[in-house]
This record gives C-alpha cells, sequence and structure tokens, in this order.
C-alpha cells in the first residue's frame, strides 16, 4: 500500500533539490532518515521533514509498519517562479528568476501486509491518544486557575502597602503647600 507526502513552493532551485532526492530513492525509510541526518546540502532537513510527514501519514492514517517501509520514489517538479528585476549597466534592467520547488514523496511497503494494524487497532489508539490529550489540557487548566487565583491574592496584599504611600505622599505635598508658593516652585523632585 503506497502512502504519499507532498511539498510545495519548496524556495530551493529544483536542480539543488534533485540532488539529495536521488540518493534516496529505493532504500529503506530508516537507512534514509540516517543519511539525510547527516547531509550537508541545504535541501537535506527538509527533505527529511518531508519524510517524516509520510512516516506519520503511513502509521497513523493506514496503520502501516516503519519497518516494512521504504522510498517508492520521490519527485521534484518545478513550482511558481518569483521574477525579479536587476539593475544593470546604461539603464538595463536583468531578469532574475527565483525559482521553488514542487516535491512529492511516495512511501511503500516492501512486504504486502507484514505487521499491518487493523482499522480497530487504529481507532483503539487515537481514542487513547485523544483521552491522553484531553487529561493533560485539563491538567493544565486547572495549574492556570491555581496559579491564577495565587497572583490575585498576591496582588490584593501588595496593594494595601502601595495606598499607604500613595497617602504618605500626599500628606508630604500638603505640608509642602503650607511652606508656601515660593518653596513649592524650588522643591526637589528627588526621593
Amino acid at each position: 500500500m503506497k502512502t504519499t507526502a507532498r511539498l510545495n513552493n519548496l524556495r530551493i532551485s529544483p536542480r539543488k533539490v534533485r540532488l539529495v532526492t536521488d540518493l534516496i530513492k529505493g532504500q529503506d525509510v530508516e537507512n534514509v532518515l540516517i543519511q539525510l541526518k547527516h547531509l550537508v546540502k541545504k535541501p537535506g532537513p527538509i527533505i527529511e521533514k518531508l519524510l517524516k510527514s509520510a512516516i506519520a501519514n503511513a502509521e497513523n492514517n493506514l496503520g502501516l509498519d516503519r519497518d516494512n517501509l521504504y522510498v517508492f520514489d520521490i519527485q521534484v517538479g518545478e513550482g511558481s517562479r518569483l521574477k525579479r528585476w536587476m539593475a544593470r549597466a546604461h539603464g538595463r534592467a536583468a531578469p532574475i528568476l527565483k525559482r521553488t520547488s514542487a516535491v512529492t514523496l511516495t512511501l511503500e511497503e516492501r512486504v504486502e501486509g507484514k505487521n499491518r494494524k487493523s482499522k480497530e487497532q487504529l481507532e483503539k489508539e487515537r481514542k487513547e491518544r485523544e483521552e491522553a490529550r484531553k487529561k493533560l489540557e485539563r491538567e493544565i487548566r486547572e495549574e492556570e486557575k491555581a496559579k491564577k487565583g495565587k497572583d490575585e491574592k498576591e496582588k490584593k496584599e501588595e496593594a494595601v502597602p502601595f495606598r499607604e504611600k500613595r497617602e504618605e505622599e500626599r500628606e508630604k505635598l500638603k505640608k509642602d503647600e503650607r511652606g508656601g508658593w515660593m518653596k513649592r516652585m524650588f522643591r526637589r523632585k528627588s526621593g
């Protein structure tokens, strides 16, 4: 059974991407992951991410075994081109084509049906993952509520001394006002 993953509008020219993709055709998935991890070329990590996506599609949607998969085909086509202009001598302009790539990766099983999961097993795993996710979300919400309650208590405790400080400052200002307009005009702003 085949499974695919697509990557559109990759901002690397197709010629450069094909240098990487030609290395991995027909190889087992695990070997390809190791090879891409240690590859120096710029498309290496991007193709690795696409391969991981295709593996996840195969495992989660079709129930295929990861150890039984290999890269059946990988095609690199030309995507849309960004057209730009570069100034040249005597007021001329020369075109620049910034090329993009469209990559399609196809995985297939080495031995048809080996260690494949049934639809019931897939549904059971999905339900377990969903329950675990909901439980985690619930715990996070409870922690946030507890943290929010603590923050509100701390703010109330801090607010009381702040009010007292403001009242003290007002009293100082009133005392300064008694001294006349000259004292107010030349009073210090520090403190």
